[in-house]
């Protein structure tokens, strides 16, 4: 018995327990289908839509036929305010070909050209909707309406949770304001709710109730737990209902992060040099630095998948610029790029980068025309996303848009295309990481997705 349990704490009991497994221990740690590249996973989701044009997609011809109509050659297109009669939008961003690899980006990211050599840049993403909510339900979930259970929570239910003490699947929003499309971008959908995320501060107190309030011991808040769950078993009651025992697990965990927990979060204990690598000595760079820092101790110490979130609340104060995409990029970019740079470099000299998977990107694009005359309105039909560590090939471009940068047009990449790619650098087969829901056999990437092998 005891083998048993410490085998199961490793992932190395055989598969074969299956759902009767995750019956008994819903977060347990799980084998991988095949050998893993990556055994976690970090998403900087930059909320809104970068322009692929300012970012990862110079366009000369763009610049050259700035505040001209869209050629008849590129077709017509209707997104949600613009259309191909609005006038052209020329991008004053510089780019070069930064580090031994001669990746190409744009000056928005000094920082993070010194990791250019880690980056997989893919050019030719494309997604279905024009308007943020589901745009970012499909990049959160594989599909436009909520509902559906997220990546990270499919990541957790393929493979446990690499530590007893923490949540498997944690999310950390922005504070300018809620996130567009809400809880269901990180919801469990019809997986057992055990696997949802779970939801961090911003700031210095990212959980709250750490410390034992009211008096209440170890010993006295322990001898509640055990009742409770005798209570709860009795009749086998939660062996049939997956919400009571997310429920029991919920409690069981907070008791366990009492003693963990309050120092995974307190990056305080961090050397002045890790936290100005981050930015957390500038006041534009450190709160989302700070919780960078926290998503890389979060991995260090187990955790399957943390998603944080750059950009929340009213338009301005996220990616979306439809007003003035110089103002807002330069501006979005001036807090993110140390941070995500130093992340990415933290990772790397721990030795974490490897077997840590970062991706980076929006729910969407931006359009080539312009909205009014210095915004660019949503384009999902081409744009840019990143990844890094984790089994990934660094230092090259994968696909490309077309002159204007309007459509992916050279070996395009759904979002079904990066999330199987993301399952299997976890070591997980998107058509055996399945679930029967009213009768049809469910899956992260719907009718499926080919793995991006050109990164790989």
């Amino acid at each position: 018995m005891a083998a048993a349990s410490l085998l199961a704490q490793d992932g190395l009991l055989p598969q074969a327990l299956g759902d009767d497994e995750r019956l008994t221990d819903p977060l347990g740690a799980r084998a991988p289908h095949f050998e893993p590249r990556a055994t976690s996973v970090i998403f900087l989701f930059l909320t809104g839509g970068p322009s692929q044009m300012e970012t990862f997609d110079p366009k000369p011809l763009l610049n050259r036929l700035h505040g001209q109509r869209t050629p008849e050659s590129f077709g017509k297109v209707t997104f949600q305010q613009t259309s191909d009669e609005s006038l052209l939008l020329g991008s004053k961003r510089t780019f070069r070909q930064c580090g031994e690899s001669g990746l190409v980006m744009s000056d928005l990211f000094p920082h993070l050209a010194t990791c250019a050599d880690d980056l997989a840049v893919i050019r030719s993403c494309h997604a279905d909707s024009i308007t943020h909510a589901p745009a970012m339900y499909q990049m959160n979930t594989g599909r436009e309406l909520m509902g559906h259970p997220s990546l990270g929570s499919w990541a957790v239910y393929g493979l446990g949770n690499g530590t007893e003490n923490l949540p498997a699947f944690v999310v950390m929003l922005d504070p300018d304001g809620p996130l567009t499309g809400g809880p269901p971008c990180w919801g469990s959908g019809y997986l057992p709710p055990v696997y949802q995320g779970m939801p961090f501060r911003s700031g210095e107190t990212p959980l709250l109730n750490l410390r034992p309030s009211g008096g209440r011991s170890r010993d006295r808040q322990r001898a509640a737990l055990d009742l409770l769950r005798d209570l709860n078993h009795a009749g086998d009651r939660e062996a049939d209902d997956p919400v009571l025992g997310a429920r029991l697990a919920s409690y069981e965990l907070a008791f366990r992060m009492q003693s963990h927990a309050v120092e995974a979060v307190d990056v305080g204990g961090e050397t002045e040099e890790t936290q100005s690598l981050y930015g957390l000595d500038r006041p534009e760079t450190e709160e989302f630095g700070r919780r960078c820092l926290l998503a890389r101790r979060l991995v260090e110490r187990g955790v399957r998948f943390v998603q944080l979130y750059h950009g929340g609340g009213p338009g301005n104060m996220t990616w979306d610029a439809h007003g003035d995409i110089e103002e807002n990029h330069q501006r979005m970019a001036g807090e993110a790029d140390k941070p995500i740079a130093g992340l990415l470099t933290d990772l790397k000299r721990r030795g974490l980068l490897d077997s840590t998977l970062v991706v980076c990107g929006g729910e969407f694009g931006r359009t080539p025309m312009s909205q009014g005359s210095t915004g660019r309105d949503h384009n999902p039909f081409g744009f840019s996303m990143w990844l890094a560590g984790g089994g990934v090939k660094g230092g090259v471009t994968v696909g490309a848009t077309d002159e204007i940068g309007l459509r992916a047009v050279e070996s395009p990449k759904h979002v079904r295309d990066l999330h199987a790619t993301i399952l299997h650098l976890l070591g997980l087969d998107q058509y055996e990481l399945t679930v029967i829901h009213d009768g049809r056999e469910e899956k992260l990437t719907d009718t499926g997705g080919r793995v991006i092998s050109e990164i790989l």
